[in-house]
């Protein structure tokens, strides 16, 4: 399993400073979520149940906070990998690939706030790709999905679809869905 603990702030030891710690993460994801980057970090603490004070102690400043509910949400992702692993091969590539588009629709009103440049951005990404690539390869040695297409295509298209506007999730889904059935390996 890919790990990106090593990216993100310590988690405290001490029960209730934990608990803090993870109010404020889920806090600030669902802050940031609602009101983009900018949200009132006085707004996170309040949601979180915590002082401004517990807030800044656990993440000094805002940016460091944005990358840490980014790096849990690419946690989450890479773990989906796993979780659908035993699905057969196209299934358990779908059942990831509409993961990844949920992801990436809930970190878009974080993007204003992440540096893409940064060595944790990069990590990440590779992460993701290295997550979702073994389900990629397992449907194409299945002969369920095209062989001429790589992680990085897959990616992309995935990426290109969950950014769009759609009126409701139930379009972007169908869109998805006739997307990944062009993946489909065609008859020889």
């Amino acid at each position: 399993m890919t790990t990106l603990t090593h990216l993100r702030v310590a988690r405290p030891h001490r029960a209730d400073a934990a608990r803090n710690y993870d109010a404020i993460l889920a806090a600030a994801r669902v802050a940031f979520a609602e009101q983009g980057a900018d949200a009132p970090l006085e707004e996170v603490a309040r949601r979180a149940g915590v002082g401004i004070a517990t807030l800044y102690r656990n993440f000094p400043t805002r940016e460091v906070l944005i990358e840490n509910v980014y790096v849990s949400e690419v946690e989450a992702v890479c773990e989906a990998a796993e979780d659908v692993g035993s699905l057969a091969p196209r299934d358990a590539l779908d059942a990831w690939l509409r993961r990844f588009v949920e992801y990436i629709g809930a970190k878009r009103p974080l993007a204003a706030g992440l540096n893409r440049e940064s060595a944790a951005y990069q990590e990440c990404r590779r992460a993701l790709y290295a997550a979702g690539g073994p389900l990629l390869e397992r449907a194409q040695r299945a002969r369920e999905v095209r062989a001429d297409v790589t992680i990085d295509d897959v990616m992309r298209l995935a990426s290109a679809i969950a950014s769009g506007h759609f009126p409701r999730a139930e379009q972007r889904d169908h869109v998805l869905t006739v997307a990944l059935d062009g993946l489909s390996a065609q008859p020889e």
